[in-house]
């Protein structure tokens, strides 16, 4: 009985610890497949399973964890939204996602679940969108293929040191700057 206390204890405290959760995984049948709600920027992708971050990687299941998709879903569009002019609006659809880095399972088992940074794995983000006036007329659109080959030598501010994501943000938001250009109003904000 008493090497079970410990055990039942340890259950206990898990869930008040904030462990309870499992980790989200983007190829989740429950994983959303757009953002939500009805704001001027309106973002969705297809399955990220089919995306070439992991059907292509060297660790499918390490690049499947996490909400990364989302993330960076919500991130554009709370970087376009205050671009926009009045009543635009902007649909972009994510077709393919590789993100910075990569897994290199042969450097074996202790290594197999590190993402390595290097020059050969740019960040790479496809995507169409189709940007329109308050009136409903196609302003423009368009499939477009972001990359940034010499992302790890590309001078980047330091908004984004911290976040996992930083290089694909940072794709994002060169893309946002050609598309849309900041206005006066949208720089004080």
């Amino acid at each position: 009985m008493r090497a079970l206390l410990p055990g039942l204890l340890v259950c206990l405290l898990y869930p008040a610890l904030g462990q309870a959760a499992p980790v989200r995984n983007v190829t989740a049948a429950d994983a959303p497949r757009a953002l939500e709600g009805d704001g001027p920027v309106q973002v969705r992708w297809g399955d990220p399973a089919k995306f070439t971050e992991i059907a292509y990687s060297g660790n499918r299941w390490e690049a499947a964890r996490g909400n990364w998709v989302q993330e960076l879903a919500q991130h554009l569009a709370e970087q376009a939204g205050p671009r926009l002019q009045p009543g635009q609006r902007l649909q972009v659809t994510f077709t393919d996602i590789d993100l910075a880095g990569d897994y290199e399972p042969w450097r074996g088992p202790r290594m197999s679940d590190v993402r390595l940074l290097r020059e050969l794995y740019p960040p790479k983000i496809s995507l169409s969108y189709q940007l329109t006036d308050a009136d409903g007329q196609l302003l423009h659109s368009a499939e477009q293929v972001l990359s940034d080959p010499g992302f790890l030598h590309s001078g980047g501010s330091l908004r984004y040191r911290n976040d996992s994501l930083r290089y694909e943000k940072r794709l994002l938001d060169r893309w946002l700057q050609q598309l849309l250009p900041a206005t006066p109003a949208a720089a004080r904000r």
